[in-house]
């Protein structure tokens, strides 16, 4: 399977204004000249060709290698579109139903408790009036969280115990998955909207319902069948992996991070379905390819179109939005006029979410500033890769979504 990104079909045969597209070319790379980022790599497709390819600065600054049509990047929390697919593949065997308990495989909760008031020392808690369903780990509404949160009690818990920028050495996903349990969810599940380690947990239940590690299992269900061949927990090819870099408070200019680059350069102890992942632009196309397919690509069908329609609806209680049933805390897509899906940000109302876009958009990013989304009713899809934390560093997504529409014209 090819292992770059070209361009396939002429920008206007696919309705595009060739140098309006240009202009995402040279946006970003003021961004690089600036030294706000490292380097970039942008890819527009439409109609299933690709119609543009972007590109400029370094994969590693330091070592002054540029930027390739295949460099290996972190793409963190786009990873979790995949195990969220993976999971569904289970779903549609009918091993597992979106409204099952998940203690029936992972039996650590079986008895949550929800925090209600008190310190992250000595917390009041209370049961879960209803169990942790499947729907909920997929919609980040089972009530867990994230330690990198810093809001509440129940974060420094997760802090406390080494669950901030990842998890505790040696620990595989078995235990991690028996940790989060053991703290108490922020609220009653279902209740309200949470960016969290549930698709960490979700991982954990891939590899109960498969019999294999997390690797295997989406080795097995999704990089096989669709020939993600760089894609998975690490890479041997240290040589394409770019660099990782944080800006200087003060300057804004890029730093190097090779504590938090250490992402992807080994084995790591737990998989994590919610982050852990590596990938390329040739493999997240198909990726994304297989999606706008309604589940099918190159004559090898993962999901059926009704599981994909499914997953790309909003599945947040009365169709509101995330500024209305979620919490304002950090997450990688904003909360005005978004909802969310089955792993995926769902966009509900462009006007309310000030983005050019399409209702129905649907979409993900990750903690390096990467990003993507699948637009059905324009039959187009877009991805976005550097390497800078956070991701709320700057206003790339929205700017990217601009760019893009702007340039469309049929």
């Amino acid at each position: 399977m090819a292992t770059e990104v070209q361009v396939e079909a002429d920008p206007a045969e696919a309705g595009f204004d060739g140098a309006r597209l240009r202009r995402i070319d040279r946006h970003f790379a003021r961004y690089v000249d600036d030294g706000l980022l490292p380097g970039f790599l942008a890819v527009v497709s439409r109609h299933g060709r690709i119609v543009h390819v972007a590109s400029h600065g370094a994969r590693d600054v330091e070592a002054g290698a540029p930027v390739e049509t295949d460099t290996i990047w972190r793409i963190f929390s786009m990873s979790k579109p995949i195990t969220s697919v993976a999971a569904m593949t289970f779903a549609e065997e009918g091993l597992i139903d979106l409204t099952d308990p998940i203690a029936r495989w992972l039996p650590e909760f079986a008895e949550p408790r929800v925090y209600v008031k008190g310190s992250a020392l000595d917390p009041v808690t209370e049961p879960a009036t209803e169990p942790i369903r499947l729907w909920h780990l997929l919609t980040h509404t089972a009530g867990l969280t994230y330690g990198f949160h810093h809001t509440h009690p129940v974060d420094a818990r997760y802090r406390a115990a080494g669950y901030e920028g990842g998890t505790p050495p040696g620990l595989d996903l078995a235990g991690c998955s028996r940790a989060w349990a053991g703290f108490p969810l922020v609220f009653q599940p279902g209740s309200e909207w949470n960016y969290s380690v549930a698709t960490d947990v979700l991982g954990r239940l891939v590899e109960v319902l498969a019999g294999t590690p997390l690797d295997e299992a989406l080795a097995e269900r999704v990089f096989g069948p669709l020939g993600m061949s760089d894609t998975g927990f690490h890479t041997e090819d240290r040589e394409r992996l770019a660099a990782l870099y944080v800006p200087d408070p003060k300057t804004k200019q890029i730093v190097r991070n090779d504590m938090f680059g250490a992402t992807g350069t080994k084995r790591p102890d737990s998989f994590s379905g919610g982050g852990g992942l590596v990938s390329t632009a040739a493999d997240y196309h198909r990726f994304t390819q297989m999606l706008l397919r309604r589940g099918e690509l190159d004559g090898v069908r993962v999901l059926s179109p009704h599981t994909v329609d499914l997953m790309t609806a909003n599945h947040l209680p009365g169709n509101v939005d995330l500024e209305s049933y979620g919490r304002p805390l950090f997450t990688e897509m904003p909360y005005d006029g978004f909802g969310f899906g089955l792993g995926f940000s769902v966009l509900l109302d462009a006007a309310k979410a000030k983005t050019l876009s399409t209702p129905g958009e649907y979409a993900w990013g990750g903690a390096a500033s990467t990003a993507f989304w699948v637009d059905p009713d324009e039959d187009l899809t877009v991805a976005f890769y550097t390497q800078l934390l956070p991701s709320s560093s700057y206003p790339i997504r929205h700017q990217l979504r601009q760019l893009v529409y702007q340039a469309l014209v049929d």
